[in-house]
């Protein structure tokens, strides 16, 4: 198994990410890795009670913004694009509670130039499925690239905007 840590930095660009950049002392700090061969991406982590919503429950938008960022590194790192979300589609099936170890894992379901279709997954520490999403991006022009990045793609990263 082939597995890559994704790191904000090889873009070439800052970034203040609230889901996973390490330095945001606000945000959830969550490290995502690449598997080559199962063409997926996934996280393995654990929020304490300042993300909570009922107090022993993680806030049902927090949970939601793990699994959107799962599928919005899914479209980097198996699609090979820069993209943002469209719509999201998420079904509760079991509490996500503070302080429990869970694993959330992304992968595409369909690609076009235009747009990538992905599904994201969060398991409790037994493998069962607590929250699934699907969710729709939309792939980034290179001048919509450098109005999100906040500066032009340049690098090796131009290669993930058209």
């Amino acid at each position: 198994m082939a597995v890559h840590a994704l790191d904000n930095a090889r873009w070439g660009f800052a970034t203040n990410c609230f889901a996973c950049e390490p330095s945001n002392a606000a945000g959830l700090k969550i490290p995502f890795f690449h598997d080559d061969d199962a063409a997926a991406v996934f996280a393995e982590f654990t929020l304490g009670e300042e993300f909570s919503g009922a107090p022993s429950y993680l806030h049902g938008g927090i949970t939601m913004t793990v699994l959107d960022e799962a599928m919005a590194w899914a479209t980097i790192a198996v699609g090979g694009r820069f993209a943002v979300t469209r719509e999201m589609r998420t079904t509760f099936e079991r509490p996500v509670r503070v302080g429990r170890p869970y694993r959330v894992e992304a992968r595409l379901t369909a690609q076009t130039d235009e747009r990538i279709e992905a599904e994201g997954l969060v398991l409790d520490g037994r493998t069962r499925p607590c929250v699934r999403a699907t969710a729709s991006f939309v792939v980034l022009s290179a001048e919509r690239a450098a109005d999100v990045l906040g500066t032009e793609a340049t690098g090796d990263d131009a290669k993930y905007v058209r």
